[in-house]
């Protein structure tokens, strides 16, 4: 794809946000997780989240991907509003279009990494082949082993591409590193990025690590439940370029 045609792309609005809002009530305390956020995220980019604990972060990435719901305002994806959405719905949604990374990998101990990421092949409309999805995190020469057999590092990465195997358009990652030391986040990261650039997937990683924001086309400051600052990386760095 050319750089006019990426261009384009990108201007594509796959969610629209419009004064979001999220309140936890606690008994008679009332949290406000997100105060009236407004935002859109675009088709191929890969947006990096940023701020400390408790800044609305997970709240905003969860009702994203339809595992929590807004108190108020509204979340578009493409022309369906999820704040609307049913349950069955926003499960068709989960299923179909969105993938999930967290900070621990929820692999199954008794299947293959090949057979983790087929469980999810099953029961998706256009799968790619579990076998091209370890492939393009690295792990053609893994597909055999089980978790035990497999480092933190190997297994976030079973993890992605278990999460990738069903094409979803949408790759949603709570602290995929945070579990992880440098040097295997790195490799982590390389493997996000290769799915963003070879496949087009929209990526939004939620990090309280500055560094990691060096390799996103946009970064997202939240604090308190707002969007504090956006800035865009005018040159993105490579996952190998960056140190924490």
């Amino acid at each position: 794809m050319t750089k006019k045609a990426q261009a384009a792309v990108k201007e594509e609005v796959i969610f629209k946000v419009s004064g979001l809002t999220k309140v936890y009530e606690m008994g008679e305390v009332k949290v406000h997780a997100l105060r009236g956020i407004d935002l859109e995220f675009y088709a191929g980019e890969m947006v990096v989240l940023l701020g400390p604990s408790g800044s609305g972060k997970s709240t905003l990435l969860n009702i994203l991907g339809g595992l929590d719901t807004a108190t108020d305002g509204k979340v578009v994806y493409r022309s369906k509003e999820l704040t609307r959405a049913t349950e069955k719905e926003l499960t068709e949604y989960r299923r179909f279009h969105v993938g999930f990374v967290f900070q621990f990998y929820n692999l199954i101990p008794s299947l293959t990494a090949l057979e983790n990421v087929a469980i999810v092949t099953e029961v998706a409309k256009r799968p790619m082949k579990p076998e091209d999805a370890l492939t393009i995190v690295g792990l053609s020469e893994r597909l055999e082993h089980f978790p035990t057999q497999l480092s933190g590092g190997e297994q976030q990465r079973v993890a992605i591409a278990r999460a990738i195997s069903k094409n979803p358009e949408v790759l949603l990652c709570d602290e995929p590193t945070g579990a992880l030391d440098s040097a295997t986040g790195i490799v982590v990261l390389e493997a996000l990025e290769r799915v963003n650039r070879e496949l087009g997937t929209t990526t939004v990683i939620i990090t309280h690590n500055v560094d990691i924001a060096g390799m996103a086309d946009r970064v997202i400051h939240l604090s308190s439940g707002l969007i504090s600052e956006i800035a865009r990386n005018a040159i993105k760095k490579s996952p190998k370029e960056l140190h924490w």
